[in-house]
């Protein structure tokens, strides 16, 4: 029998004002059921919401070093249970046992890096017109802030928000993806054990529409960051911001690779997979367009055909897989759709494009890995977000058609390039339209120490991770002290 986990609510665990509960399900096998987490109210949300209100001033008065000495225990924590942790991970969102465990001890540097900030969090002086007047900024806390964290990250994320909100002085209600709650759970608990006080971190599961709308809503949260598609996000911001809250959105993207006549195609094709094909293709900054050159099209896509064909899908908790399952049956839905779409739109489909239902696959949520060539840039598959292991390879002329192709969708997250010509490689730095460029990298990964974020539709608001997180999580003070 799957155990029942509970609300954690000023230090105490609660179940649901609604009595409720919902299954969280292993995507590679739909009959393992891992437990059953609160289905809970906005009344749940509202007592959250409250405790982390009771809790702020004494948080707040903490000076920041000391608050970032706690992250450090937490970090510790979490690489002490860093296995368990990330069998827990692939059990309940699919990815392999190694990319979970590559992100959980991403959670382990975040916190470190974050725990550090407590003594960086400095404002700064400026000269003031006036004689014997001393002039300074100071950072203080928002008050309450909530976070709603996405399943395809549900340890990284989760922390890249918790930590700089915690050490900026904040309290926080956190809501994590019905999909996969049982890992945001996990880091609740190694905050608590690392002595947080009660009250300051708070956590429910449950409905967006629901809960997460409380926290959109409600008057006493100050901020609020939001990781997950770009039509909810939206529908935050607006809500968010309408009523004099901050509100902070990371969204959707639709990211390129452009690979030149120039480029070393077996590293082109690498970095391709690497981008589109690792953790299923769920990942904001996921390679959902291959811009090549005519000249090697036709070469990048056979070496590609090859070692796609090549690729294990099956259960994460194998070590010899390499791509795990989707999230769930609306994800394998929405990703099937869009495949029969781009079939319709007249691209070729060039392998994969089927649920895989051979045993034991049957019995999770399998997509092949999918590669469309012969793709227009104005196709909906070369300009809606997938969110699964779908490749398009769209053929261009020469660098500035694929600059061209490359900034025509509405989103701008990350973008790549693969070429050996650093004049065009600086180029594409300067013109392409993403937050995040990489220059033969893949478009996935992004660094602790650095900001991550995007333009247009991608995100709103302050950049996220780096030194400039704690950006959103702060407000100024200036003060003039005459002498």
């Amino acid at each position: 029998m799957s155990e029942t986990y509970q609300n954690f609510i000023a230090g105490k665990w609660a179940d649901s004002a609604s009595g409720k509960t919902f299954d969280n399900i292993n995507p590679a096998n739909t009959s393992d059921v891992i437990g059953s987490f609160q289905d809970s109210t906005a009344d749940d949300a509202r007592s959250a919401i409250s405790a982390a209100r009771e809790a702020a001033p004494e948080w707040r008065a903490l000076s920041a070093p000391r608050r970032g000495q706690l992250l450090a225990r937490a970090a510790r924590i979490i690489e002490r249970d860093l296995d368990r942790i990330a069998r827990e991970l692939t059990r309940e969102e699919g990815k392999t046992l190694a990319e979970a465990k590559a992100e959980t001890s991403r959670a382990v540097q975040i916190f470190d890096y974050f725990a550090g900030e407590g003594r960086r969090l400095s404002g700064e002086t400026a000269p003031s017109e006036f004689g014997r007047t001393l002039l300074y900024t100071v950072r203080e806390p928002l008050g309450v802030v909530g976070l709603i964290t996405p399943w395809n990250f549900p340890i990284a994320v989760p922390a890249w928000k918790l930590a700089p909100a915690l050490v900026s002085g904040n309290t926080v209600v956190l809501k994590p993806a019905s999909a996969a709650p049982l890992t945001a759970l996990n880091v609740v608990k190694a905050l608590a054990e690392a002595g947080l006080p009660d009250g300051v971190l708070n956590f429910i599961t449950g409905s967006g529409a629901v809960a997460g709308a409380e926290l959109a809503a409600n008057t006493g949260v100050a901020g609020l960051s939001f990781t997950g598609s770009d039509v909810v996000g939206s529908g935050i911001y607006a809500c968010v911001s309408g009523r004099g809250g901050k509100a902070q959105c990371e969204m959707g993207g639709k990211n390129p690779i452009i690979i030149l006549a120039d480029a070393d195609l077996d590293k082109a094709v690498n970095l391709s997979i690497n981008g589109a094909i690792w953790s299923t293709g769920q990942k904001c900054t996921a390679t959902s367009r291959a811009i090549v050159h005519k000249d090697v099209a036709g070469e990048y896509t056979a070496r590609l055909l090859e070692q796609v064909a090549a690729i294990r899908v099956g259960d994460g908790m194998d070590p010899a897989v390499q791509v795990g399952p989707v999230i769930d049956e609306v994800q394998l839905n929405t990703v099937l759709a869009s495949i029969e779409a781009g079939k319709e739109e007249g691209a070729r489909l060039a392998a994969g494009g089927g649920k895989m239902t051979e045993a034991p696959l049957d019995q999770g949520f399998f997509v092949e890995p999918t590669v469309f060539v012969d793709v227009k840039g104005d196709m909906q598959l070369a300009q809606e977000e997938i969110f699964g292991p779908v490749l398009a390879v769209i053929a261009v002329t020469g660098f500035e058609e694929a600059v061209q192709v490359a900034n025509s969708v509405r989103f701008g997250l990350s973008a790549a390039i693969c070429t050996s010509d650093i004049s065009r490689a600086m180029e594409f730095a300067d013109r392409i339209e993403a937050g995040l460029v990489h220059i033969n990298s893949p478009t996935v990964g992004a660094e602790v120490q650095v900001p991550f974020g995007g333009m247009k539709a991608s995100s709103t608001g302050t950049r996220e991770q780096g030194r400039v997180a704690v950006d959103f999580y702060t407000q100024i003070k200036t003060v003039y002290l005459e002498y």
